[in-house]
C-alpha cells in the first residue's frame, strides 16, 4: 500500500499564516499526483495534526514542515506520534538543505538583492543549541550560494538577535542590509523583520516549489530508513508536560 504523506505544522493565529501552509500543502500534492497528502496542526490552528494521524488509513510518513530541530521535533511531535500513530515513520525536519538554499536566494532575488549588499539570514528562534546550530548551518550554505558572508540572527532564544546583527553588519562596508527570512509563512515575526530596519527583507518560503520538492526528499528518506510495524489496537502514551520552547518554523 501507497504511503499517506502527513504534513505536520506548527500553527499559528494567523489566517495568512494559515493559507501559506494550505498552498504549500497543495504545492506537495501538485509535485506527486495520486500520492495521499494530508495537513495537520501541533497546536492553534486546525485540524489537529493527532486528528488527522488517527484518521488516515495504512501506512503513514510524517514530514514536519519546521525548519530546524527543537521543542517541536524532539518532544511535541514524537508524543503526538506516539499517542495516535506509532507505527508511523517520522521523516527530520526540512532544514538545512540545499533546496532550501535556493528557495532563499530566489527570495533575496525578488526582495533586490544586489551584489554589494550584506545578508542577515533571520529565523525566529530557539533555546535548543541544535536548534541554533541548524540556523547556523543553513546561514553557511546561503554564504556559500550568495558568495558573501551571512550572518546568522534569531528573534528571541540563544544566539545573536536580530538587531545585533544588523548593527554588527551596518557597521561594515556594505551600503544596504538585507534580511532574508527563514520562516515558512508570515508572521508575527516576519512583521517584526519588516519592521527591523534592514533596507530590505525577503518574503517567507513557503509557497517555492523548491519546498515542496524537500519535503517529497524527506519523505523518500524516511521510507528507505524505516520499517513499517504493526499498529496497535490502541495506544495510550501520555504526553509529556509541556516546557518553555520557542518554536522555529
Amino acid at each position: 500500500m501507497t504511503a499517506t504523506l502527513v504534513l505536520a505544522a506548527h500553527g499559528a493565529r494567523s489566517r495568512g499564516w494559515e493559507s501559506v501552509m494550505g498552498s504549500l500543502a497543495d504545492g506537495v500534492r501538485r509535485a506527486r499526483p495520486g500520492c495521499r497528502v494530508e495537513l495537520g496542526f501541533l497546536e492553534t490552528s486546525r485540524p489537529p495534526l493527532a486528528d488527522v494521524l488517527s484518521a488516515v488509513p495504512g501506512p503513514v510518513v510524517v514530514v514536519p514542515l519546521l525548519l530546524a530541530g527543537g521543542y517541536h521535533v524532539h518532544i511535541d511531535l514524537p508524543a503526538v506520534v506516539a499517542a495516535t500513530r506509532p507505527d508511523a515513520l517520522v521523516a527530520r525536519q526540512l532544514g538545512p538543505h540545499p533546496l532550501l538554499t535556493a528557495a532563499l536566494a530566489r527570495r533575496l532575488a525578488s526582495a533586490g538583492l544586489r551584489a554589494c549588499d550584506a545578508v542577515v539570514l533571520a529565523a525566529a528562534g530557539s533555546s535548543d543549541p541544535a536548534a541554533v546550530e541548524d540556523v547556523r548551518a543553513a546561514a553557511r550554505l546561503l554564504s556559500v550560494r550568495l558568495s558573501r558572508p551571512v550572518s546568522a540572527a534569531f528573534g528571541s532564544g540563544t544566539g545573536l538577535s536580530v538587531a545585533e546583527a544588523l548593527d554588527r553588519v551596518r557597521s561594515g562596508p556594505a551600503p544596504r542590509v538585507m534580511i532574508a527570512s527563514y520562516l515558512l509563512a508570515p508572521g508575527l515575526f516576519h512583521a517584526r523583520l519588516a519592521a527591523s530596519g534592514a533596507d530590505a527583507v525577503s518574503a517567507p518560503l513557503g509557497t517555492d516549489p523548491d519546498v515542496a520538492a524537500l519535503v517529497w526528499t524527506r519523505f523518500d528518506e524516511a521510507l528507505a530508513a524505516g520499517r513499517w510495524t504493526p499498529r496497535p489496537e490502541a495506544a495510550a502514551v501520555p504526553r509529556r508536560p509541556r516546557a518553555r520552547r520557542l518554536a522555529l518554523r
